[in-house]
């Protein structure tokens, strides 16, 4: 059945979002959301935005884009509490097991493996050393384990373009 609704998705989502905490599948989530932006209105950094209307079946939907402000891993993930519909829904554990996306470092973009001292991607991380730390020579090391792909990090990057990339979850 996975491939069915995975082909319907491709078919029916022209562009994916990076969506709240708690999202449920797309499809689903398109269906349950009703885009009365009860999410973004408690989210305490603003980070939830609202798909512009040229955006198809995503018109109003609720996204975060990293690059103008990340999701900065609220504890108690008061858009999900929030959520009136079932769209978006926050697991038990919290983020145990939670991804927004995928993070990945581009080494040659990173001024620490030129020699130069920084680790503020490190500092900025919510979550801490269970999910962005520096080795011994000062570079970064992305612990996927933990890491909840929220963004900080890549805003937080001194490179141009950041030295960390964001790919969304298939599916």
């Amino acid at each position: 059945m996975g491939g069915i609704v995975d082909g319907a998705e491709r078919r029916v989502v022209a562009r994916r979002y990076m969506r709240p905490p708690g999202a449920v599948a797309e499809i689903a989530f398109l269906a349950a959301c009703t885009r009365c932006n009860a999410c973004a209105e408690a989210c305490p950094p603003h980070a939830i935005l609202a798909v512009r209307p040229d955006g198809g079946l995503a018109a109003g939907t609720p996204y975060i884009d990293p690059a103008v402000q990340p999701c900065i891993v609220c504890t108690d993930m008061p858009c999900a509490t929030a959520c009136p519909t079932g769209a978006l829904v926050a697991p038990e554990s919290r983020w145990s097991g939670y991804r927004l996306a995928q993070l990945t470092l581009q080494p040659e973009r990173c001024i620490a493996f030129q020699g130069l001292s920084c680790g503020v991607c490190a500092a900025a991380c919510p979550v801490g050393e269970a999910a962005l730390t520096v080795d011994e020579g000062g570079r970064p090391v992305i612990r996927h384990e933990g890491c909840v792909g929220c963004g900080l990090c890549l805003r937080a990057c001194v490179t141009s373009p950041s030295s960390f990339d964001l790919t969304l979850a298939e599916g």
